[in-house]
């Protein structure tokens, strides 16, 4: 089992960071694996909505499609791959710690399977290393307006 749980504070409104950072057509500007995105579903995201994913992580190519769980906005939002190298969960969450800063968390948990299961090992302290570099990425854009 892969957890691995980050959380950074953002000097900005919770409703700026969480609309930023829910919208599947900002990550290729703050998550430093992801390339591209393509929406399988209509806009505006909700629950059901299925976005597709292509990234580089650990020297590897990758493409999975995420479909959206739960999404509350200014709280939560929570998705699952239904397509992809292994089973995943990720979940971001929001609080308001006053007017203009948000702590934001990052988790991702899942089963690999297949190729990544010889990953295993690795898997847990890359994806911590990245996701802290994205949640320092997304404060960046979003502290520098």
């Amino acid at each position: 089992m892969v957890d691995v749980f980050t959380e950074i504070i953002i000097n900005r409104p919770v409703e700026d960071v969480s609309d930023y950072a829910a919208n599947p057509d900002h990550a290729p500007s703050w998550y430093v694996n992801i390339h591209s995105v393509q929406w399988h579903t209509p806009k505006p995201m909700k629950v059901g909505s299925q976005i597709a994913f292509k990234a580089k992580f650990l020297g590897r190519e990758l493409a999975y499609i995420y479909e959206i769980k739960e999404y509350i906005p200014g709280e939560k939002l929570m998705m699952k791959t239904v397509n992809g190298p292994f089973p995943m969960e990720t979940i971001y969450t929001w609080e308001a710690i006053d007017r203009d800063r948000t702590r934001m968390s990052l988790r991702n948990k899942g089963v690999p399977s297949g190729f990544s299961k010889i990953l295993t090992p690795f898997l847990s302290p890359s994806m911590k290393r990245a996701n802290q570099k994205d949640l320092l990425k997304l404060k960046y854009l979003l502290e520098k307006c």
